[in-house]
């Protein structure tokens, strides 16, 4: 059977707000969410966070993030973040 993956844009301006939409949209995804980074250019610390929160409810409700899009800067810092591991990237 064909899974069916929810697909996000991630806002570049507004980061922190369109995660923790993300995060709240989660209960209804199922099995696979996939977000597209490509017009976020930098992220912050509240972001950050937020995406810590996020790969912990994902893995909470048995459901894999797929990060699409993302810059070599923001995947260095979730790198350095040890946040990598924790979400697949596609290009």
């Amino acid at each position: 059977m064909a899974m069916i993956s929810d697909w996000l844009k991630i806002d570049g301006e507004n980061v922190l707000q369109s995660l923790n939409a993300v995060s709240e949209k989660l209960n209804a995804a199922d099995g696979e969410l996939v977000l597209d980074f490509t017009a976020v250019r930098r992220i912050n610390a509240g972001a950050i966070a937020a995406m810590e929160a996020l790969a912990r409810k994902a893995k909470e409700k048995s459901v894999k993030v797929v990060l699409r899009g993302v810059n070599v800067e923001i995947y260095k810092v979730l790198k350095l973040s040890r946040l990598t591991t924790r979400f697949v990237f596609l290009s």
